[in-house]
């Protein structure tokens, strides 16, 4: 009779405990009579998002590194990046011109901005984080991220489309890199990027 009684009052204590927490949180949620919840479904139409268009773009990428302007600047390395036959570990800023031609001279259609790093020990791999960001047309003011393995050598790497802004909100999609021109004593390179990209 005794271990019946015990059973009984864990058992009540376990459901008094939960009856507690269940009125804890309805209290949170309702302090002032309204749902105090994060989130909501929303209707993508009132956000202006109608239907899902494909679109591409080519534009020519200028990285600059040597010379009195230059618009990539290494802004960390390890201490055996020097030592290392890829580079391992140097990091660049960048703010580089992206034209609607090869020719740097050629219309400016926005910046490349962010960043690479070397990424490979044993192979030219770069880690590439940039925003496109447009100047031009009814896209001035929009960007497209991306965010991606750069296999330097190869002759067309394909890095992933992460996200937008602007006009190319919830963005996705794919760029596809190829290198044009390449300097190799100053560094400096034009990678033409062709850009397919869902948006709205």
């Amino acid at each position: 009779m005794a271990e019946m009684n015990s059973s009984s009052c864990l058992s009540l204590i376990t459901l008094c405990s939960v009856f507690a927490i269940l009125y804890m949180n309805s209290a949170i949620v309702a302090v002032d009579g309204k749902s105090q919840t994060v989130g909501k479904v929303l209707n993508p139409t009132k956000l202006g998002l109608k239907k899902e268009k494909l679109s591409h773009f080519r534009v020519y990428w200028h990285d600059i590194v040597g010379g009195r302007h230059p618009t990539s600047i290494q802004v960390a390395k390890a201490a055996s990046t020097d030592k290392s036959a890829t580079g391992f570990g140097a990091v660049s800023m960048i703010d580089d011109p992206l034209t609607e031609g090869l020719e740097l001279s050629s219309k400016l259609v926005g910046r490349a901005q962010g960043f690479y790093a070397s990424a490979g020990i044993n192979e030219l791999v770069a880690l590439i984080n940039m925003n496109f960001a447009f100047v031009v047309g009814k896209y001035n003011g929009s960007t497209i991220s991306v965010m991606g393995r750069d296999k330097v050598l190869s002759e067309v790497r394909e890095m992933p489309i992460v996200g937008g802004s602007g006009l190319f909100r919830f963005a996705r999609g794919y760029v596809e890199a190829r290198t044009k021109k390449l300097d190799s004593k100053t560094g400096d390179s034009t990678v033409e990027y062709n850009i397919y990209v869902f948006h709205y």
